[in-house]
């Protein structure tokens, strides 16, 4: 990567998925772009999601139909450039007498199918759960049902992947380097950040800034940039539980609740079940949010509702916790409930005349992250200098790293690994094939022999993976590798979590920022 420029066309605050959408795609059509991110890259709502890829069925009881499709339309574009990280689920809704229609469930489902423009994704179909192995976990009482198509992703990657290629093509990623002020001086906004781990200072200059900081978007707004206006934003906390396994097949679940919400149950990690999500609103610092007793035992007796063994909060392996930053102008004293607040997103651009733009986001869905940064860009691009690069909507035919194969692809590719490393268990190269694509390739070398790979920390992690993660990913801490990039801390005791942390920051004491050959992007065949 080159030195910095004097004035960046674009400095993006959060490194969320928003923020490195935006950067990708903006680099990529030879924009100059700055990205600060406070702390790790993924580290905020964009880690914290049901990792689904899907329209939102329950959206459309909110007539959110745009938004529905929209997202079912990125689905398989997603899909395409990231078959990696991205793969089809069937999802399973049964029938409960007492909650929705049969009719209205059928007909959400027509609706699901066939505006989103699906197409290598298979439709749905009613199912009899007395029959159907899918019916097995279930109590006796559910007898009828449907099954539909929707995608899983690995979040934290998805946004790694958006920052590595960004960077590959020359823009400059900062993670754990907070935004402290900006300011419009001649014509053009002067940002102060400051790094976490140092607490150095340094200024650089934009023609634009974006503000992408998730649920700390008033905070940017009020305290970096001291405007004194209220952000219309709602913060709405999501949790999750990981269990042990629950059934044997691959199939997910969507379960209704009384109280009209939704929740997932979802095969995880092979060993492990995941079941979520709550939606309450939520008062405090977004760094703080933790997933309540009460959610927990709220998601074990909703899941147990269904399950004909139940789910107990001893059961309960690991949680994790979110917060939504929702658009809404509404009064939440009125007594509208978190899950009605749409997760549409909203633009919000000040432009005045002779003034640096400044545009602000609010909301979004990861699903669409892509199609909010062709949004983003559409409305700062006639504020910016003309540039030569890529035109709009590329970077839904060009891959992420490492996701440069066919969609059908995979057990060729992890059959070409097996000959080439067989040294390597099967297991251990699923897992990096399934995160790191064709760049498993670089990860694992020259390596000859499972000695190669270095000191083995468990689970299959070795120490190769770590500097590779450190080297190309910007992995700093123990977390960053074993809760986001991986989720390998599930299989790890304390101490040697603790391992990792201390390999993974004598590493990063002397690594450089990821270069820009980090990333393999290639135009895939739709």
């Amino acid at each position: 990567m080159g030195a910095s420029p004097d004035l960046y066309d674009i400095a993006i605050i959060g490194g969320g998925i928003n923020g490195c959408g935006i950067a990708r795609d903006a680099a990529g059509r030879g924009r100059s772009v700055f990205l600060c991110e406070q702390n790790d890259l993924g580290s905020g709502t964009s880690s914290a999601s049901t990792k689904l890829i899907h329209g939102g069925l329950r959206y459309l009881e909110y007539y959110e139909f745009r938004l529905v499709r929209e997202a079912l339309r990125e689905r398989e574009v997603l899909w395409g450039i990231a078959p990696h990280i991205v793969w089809p689920l069937r999802f399973v809704l049964p029938y409960h007498s007492k909650l929705r229609p049969r009719w209205l469930l059928r007909l959400g489902l027509f609706l699901y199918d066939n505006i989103g423009g699906r197409k290598r994704l298979p439709p749905t179909r009613s199912v009899d759960l007395r029959r159907d192995v899918v019916g097995t976990p279930l109590k006796p009482e559910f007898v009828r049902g449907f099954e539909y198509s929707d995608c899983w992703v690995e979040d934290s990657r998805l946004v790694v992947l958006n920052a590595a290629a960004a960077a590959s093509m020359g823009a400059t990623i900062s993670p754990r380097t907070k935004c402290v002020s900006a300011e419009k001086i001649d014509g053009h906004w002067t940002i102060t950040v400051e790094s976490a781990d140092t607490g150095a200072r340094s200024v650089i200059r934009a023609r634009a800034l974006i503000n992408a900081a998730g649920p700390w978007v008033e905070s940017v707004v009020q305290h970096v940039v001291h405007d004194n206006h209220r952000a219309p934003v709602r913060l709405v906390q999501g949790s999750h539980i990981v269990v042990p396994r629950l059934y044997d097949h691959d199939e997910c679940y969507i379960f209704q609740n009384d109280d009209k919400r939704i929740f997932f149950v979802i095969p995880y990690e092979q060993d492990f079940t995941l079941v979520g999500t709550t939606d309450r609103d939520y008062d405090g610092d977004p760094a703080s949010v933790h997933a309540s007793e009460e959610e927990i035992a709220y998601l074990c007796a909703s899941a147990s509702e269904y399950l004909k063994t139940p789910i107990t909060t001893d059961m309960v392996c690991w949680t994790y916790s979110g917060v939504r930053p929702l658009y809404d102008e509404q009064d939440q004293s009125a007594g509208a409930a978190a899950q009605a607040a749409t997760r549409d997103y909203v633009l919000k651009l000040a432009a005045e005349p002779g003034q640096p733009p400044m545009l602000t986001i609010f909301g979004g869905k990861i699903t669409t992250y892509r199609r909010l940064a062709e949004a983003v860009l559409a409305k700062l691009e006639p504020k910016l200098p003309a540039t030569k690069g890529r035109k709009p909507g590329w970077t839904g035919t060009i891959s992420l790293p490492g996701g440069d194969f066919p969609r059908d692809g995979f057990d060729r590719l992890l059959a070409e690994l097996a000959g080439r490393y067989g040294f390597v268990p099967r297991k251990q190269l699923r897992r990096l094939l399934r995160l790191y694509g064709t760049n498993a390739r670089v990860l694992l070398g020259d390596a000859k022999t499972i000695e190669d790979l270095g000191r083995d920390f468990g689970a299959g992690l070795c120490e190769r993976e770590l500097r590779y993660l450190v080297d190309h990913e910007w992995a700093r801490a123990g977390d960053d590798v074993l809760w986001r990039r991986t989720k390998l801390g599930l299989r790890l005791d304390p101490a040697a979590r603790d391992a990792v942390d201390e390999a993974v920051r004598a590493m990063a004491a002397t690594a450089s920022p990821p270069a820009s050959d980090a990333s393999s992007e290639i135009e895939y065949a739709k």
